[in-house]
């Protein structure tokens, strides 16, 4: 074996535990922690993450440098150790990816799962990295740990070339704004050291980089598992004239002072008020430079004033910039709160409710156009609904593909309607206010990030006219407070059976109401749509957009609807309004609805005529906390109208 082979081969077990190797993190640690501490106050932190595909070296790659950065101690070496030779892959030698792969999950099987990541420093600057997942399935972990990074470390095989997660990693690190790429070719050691093989590999991705946008990167061989080229040159080598990739990441620019030669952006995340004499408003500033007298703009509302304080942890500051957590105080008693925006008064940010944007699906459970997510951007959470996409990507290819939805891990295009104006930039100008997430309503769970693009002509050009007849005055003339009275339950339930008792009494009670039945409905408005899950939803978003004008009119809305999937009723509560939403639940066991099968569907249904039908083939979830419930064993039609209609006069019971 050659010498420089052994000199680079990874450290023992005992060589890492001070047996023949000297391993002392800083002694200024020990001497003087307040100095130490005070040091590292001043240095320039840079985040990046480590990316590519399955088994390129990442997690390896990672604990190499928190080795030879020397900010592993003693009880970490020993707990490396153990762990090295219970489940380590190397031998005597150490397994440096156990410093990283923490789930018992990921040391069974050898690979990341999870998002892992750890704090390191050198003499001239601090580190966060984020070891992301390399597996396809787990390409949503990878997104997460893109969305904070300033760098992205590619790492390659070089035996295996550029593989279809290489691709994907790039292109997503590229789409969340990562501009600083370093192509790092893993294993050399295993090919030889090769130069041609390295050529070979930075031509190939050059081609793809090119292709997808990135118009530069730095290209590095070395070998996590012996150290070659990470911390020191590799003498192995020598054909490389660049920069260790410790040496490289300590030297590379930083965006911070473009952040804060941006316009001033701080979104609100509290508001503290811990007496009578003191109202200030917190959060962290996405961009520019703030300072006592500046003049601010409270975004959406419009409404301008002046900085009178700053207040942070130790008192007032003359100065805040970029990523600093702070307090304002202004001038006036303005009205902001939560998910607002301070801004330049000069340069504020953009407010609209329909966006085009790009979408990066992170769940098992496909994306349903039209359904009511919850969208959360910077502090501002709103509900949303998702248009079918424009087209996915290919990551491979670049080709825009045609599609009906997004699955996991498909990347895609669509239109974003929130149901109320938000504040916004578009992604390339910042992420704070660019970039968003997806939550599910249902189980909570976020389904997809996103980032935005730019308004829609729509939202741009269409404004809300202004109306002098409004809808108080609508509801004066009549004398009544407008509703909307949902029925929901199974078909053959007796939704419509009641809902028409409920109509024919406030009739003869002389108020002003207006019945809208799912049968009815599918002969006009909605004939174009079927049974899909995406057509009941838009079938229920349409009826909904109806009811809230027919209450602006004034008018009690009933509507009778199968409305299946919690989501839907929750999103028209949330677009009519909770104080004018009546959530009524026909309480009817499938077994009773389907004995009485007036219309002979569920015979139609067990036999297979009908697909998609609620109850048989198609999910139907009852309300958890419906408003009024109607058990249609105990209670007859008529009195269970005669309780609904007493619920609307002001007197009512929710239950039997």
């Amino acid at each position: 074996m050659a010498s420089n082979d052994i000199a680079n081969r990874p450290p023992t077990l005992s060589q890492a535990t001070g047996e023949g190797r000297g391993y002392t993190p800083e002694t200024l640690i020990a001497s003087d922690i307040d100095a130490y501490l005070d040091t590292h106050a001043h240095k320039s932190m840079l985040r990046f993450i480590t990316c590519g595909s399955v088994d390129d070296g990442k997690s390896t790659l990672i604990g190499r440098l928190l080795y030879d950065s020397k900010t592993i101690f003693e009880d970490q070496l020993a707990a490396l150790e153990a762990d090295s030779k219970r489940v380590g892959t190397q031998g005597q030698n150490i397994d440096f990816a156990l410093l990283v792969d923490g789930l018992a999950a990921e040391r069974e099987q050898g690979i990341t799962i999870d998002v892992a990541y750890r704090f390191f420093s050198t003499e001239k600057r601090k580190f966060i990295v984020a070891d992301t997942p390399g597996h396809e399935q787990y390409t949503r972990n990878m997104v997460t740990g893109a969305s904070t990074a300033d760098l992205a470390v590619i790492l390659i095989d070089a035996r295996k070339g550029v593989l279809t997660q290489t691709r994907r990693h790039s292109y997503l690190a590229h789409l969340v704004g990562i501009r600083k790429i370093v192509l790092a070719v893993n294993k050399m050691d295993l090919v030889g050291h090769d130069q041609a093989t390295f050529d070979a590999i930075v031509a190939d991705y050059s081609t793809f980089a090119t292709s997808i946008g990135i118009e530069r990167f730095t290209a590095i061989p070395l070998s996590g598992l012996t150290g070659e080229n990470v911390a020191e040159h590799a003498a192995t080598m020598p054909w490389y004239a660049g920069s260790p990739l410790l040496a490289h990441l300590e030297t590379v620019a930083i965006d911070a002072d473009a952040r804060q030669a941006k316009p001033f952006r701080l979104p609100v995340q509290w508001v503290n008020r811990p007496d009578l004499d003191f109202r200030g408003f917190a959060g962290m500033i996405a961009s520019g430079v703030v300072r006592p007298g500046d003049a601010v703009r409270i975004v959406p509302s419009g409404k301008t004033t002046t900085v009178a304080r700053i207040v942070a942890m130790g008192g007032d500051r003359p100065e805040a910039v970029a990523g600093e957590s702070v307090t304002l105080v202004l001038a006036d008693e303005v009205d902001c709160s939560r998910g607002d925006v301070i801004a330049a008064a000069d340069a504020p940010p953009q407010v609209a409710d329909q966006f085009l944007a790009t979408i990066v699906w992170m769940s098992d459970t496909a994306l349903t156009p039209g359904r009511g997510y919850a969208l959360k951007l910077g502090t501002q959470v709103v509900g949303a609904t998702i248009q079918p996409p424009r087209h996915v990507v290919d990551v491979n290819t670049q080709a825009e593909l045609s599609a009906k939805t997004l699955q996991l891990n498909d990347i895609g295009v669509a239109e974003v309607y929130t149901d109320r104006a938000i504040v916004f930039e578009p992604y390339a100008e910042g992420s704070d206010l660019g970039g968003f997430v997806l939550i599910d309503r249902a189980t909570n769970a976020t389904v997809a990030a996103g980032m935005l693009h730019f308004s829609l002509r729509r939202a741009q050009n269409v404004h809300w006219q202004s109306i002098d007849i409004t809808r108080d005055a609508h509801a004066a003339q009549k004398g009544q407070t407008p509703k909307v009275l949902w029925f929901t339950g199974l078909s053959g339930s007796g939704k419509s059976t009641i809902a028409n008792l409920v109509e024919k009494k406030l009739h003869a009670l002389g108020r002003h109401s207006f019945l809208l039945d799912g049968d009815n409905i599918r002969h006009g408005l909605n004939k174009d749509l079927g049974f899909t899950d995406t057509d009941r939803v838009e079938n229920i978003r349409r009826v909904a957009e109806v009811a809230k004008l027919m209450t602006d009119a004034g008018l009690i809305v009933l509507t009778a609807f199968i409305s299946p999937f919690r989501a839907e009723r929750q999103m028209v509560r949330e677009l009519v309004g909770a104080y004018n939403f009546v959530e009524i639940f026909i309480d009817t066991p499938l077994e009773l609805a389907e004995a009485r099968d007036v219309k002979g569907l569920y015979a139609k249904a067990r036999a297979g005529e009908i697909a998609n039908f609620t109850g048989i083939s198609s999910p139907y979830e009852p309300p958890q906390n419906a408003d009024i419930r109607v058990d249609t064993r105990r209670e007859s039609p008529e009195a269970a109208a005669e309780r609904i209609v007493e619920h609307i006069m002001g007197v009512w019971s929710h239950d039997l």
